[in-house]
């Protein structure tokens, strides 16, 4: 009875005891110092958050017709002088509320830069340890598609696997599956960095005594691969995935501004930068100006987080 109760203490203390090593450690130090990381945190979080409740946070749904009403179209902020509650910001030529179409914009934005981010890391990492743990044929064909895709910009791929996809399956897509198309072209613009950056950690760590202990007990490939390199080539790949997520969030926007990407009906925050872009010249600045805001903050924050991780996963930095 005694060691049961003392086998369950020990259980209940270990999550403890982790959580008390990350206040410890040396990033959490570095975190602390940095007030600018923190308040770039505390916005990417606001933004999360505000993307996840966005149902309950907007006045309105953007995405239900029956919601919209064309008489409260082009209505300014509500502090000029025809503004209307309860649209805070104001409406766009459909009668939607500006706050709640970019609550839901961000939504939509965040998902395609995480599901592509996760697509691209998972293709990258995946290439990049068979590249680096096998070589010879293997490692020349990834690494020359690689440098062939380098020499394109992302958005350019993006654009081209957009436009393949879309032409496959034909021209009327519904929103879910112009959503998937994004997230796989994206997906295929930033594989390059998670493979090069994984190769050469994997083709140093694989000449070390754990990887050679780990054969000499027969462990196979794929064991040896996922339980003991890849988590000692985790901390390069979470700097890019972070980094990353800026870029797949402004390449989405881009896409979506160019007309390939999210449809009016369904609009991500590039989408309604570009409706709100007609209408610019006629004085409704309030359409475009607060998702361009929005889209510029949000990615201004992602992009110090990734920063501040990468200089405090640097050792020589410490």
């Amino acid at each position: 009875m005694t060691v049961s109760t003392q086998a369950s203490s020990t259980a209940q203390n270990l999550p403890t005891s982790r959580i008390g090593r990350f206040f410890d450690s040396d990033i959490w130090a570095s975190f602390k110092r940095s007030k600018l990381t923190m308040v770039a945190a505390a916005l990417t979080l606001m933004f999360l958050a505000v993307a996840i409740f966005a149902g309950v946070l907007s006045p309105q749904n953007p995405f239900n017709p029956a919601e919209l009403d064309l008489l409260n179209s082009r209505l300014p902020p509500i502090w000029e002088a025809e503004g209307q509650a309860p649209f805070l910001l104001g409406t766009d030529e459909q009668g939607r509320d500006i706050l709640s179409a970019i609550l839901y914009g961000l939504r939509i934005s965040l998902l395609v830069g995480f599901l592509g981010v996760a697509f691209s890391a998972t293709l990258g990492i995946a290439l990049g340890l068979i590249a680096g743990y096998f070589g010879g044929l293997a490692d020349t064909l990834i690494m020359r598609v690689a440098d062939v895709q380098l020499t394109f910009p992302a958005i350019l791929i993006a654009l081209l696997i957009d436009g393949v996809v879309k032409s496959v399956l034909g021209g009327d897509l519904d929103a879910t599956t112009i959503l998937a198309v994004l997230v796989f072209s994206i997906g295929l613009s930033f594989w390059v960095q998670y493979a090069r950056t994984v190769r050469g950690s994997v083709l140093v760590e694989k000449n070390k005594d754990y990887v050679a202990a780990a054969r000499l007990i027969g462990l196979p490939a794929p064991a040896i691969l996922i339980k003991h390199i890849l988590p000692n080539v985790t901390g390069p790949v979470l700097v890019i995935a972070t980094i990353n997520l800026a870029l797949a969030v402004i390449t989405e926007a881009t896409l979506s501004f160019l007309g390939t990407g999210m449809p009016e009906t369904m609009p991500s925050l590039g989408t309604l930068i570009r409706i709100g872009n007609n209408y610019l010249f006629s004085g409704e600045w309030w359409i475009v100006a607060f998702p361009g805001f929005a889209l510029a903050a949000l990615v201004l924050a992602i992009n110090l987080l990734g920063d501040w991780l990468r200089d405090a996963l640097n050792p020589k930095l410490r």
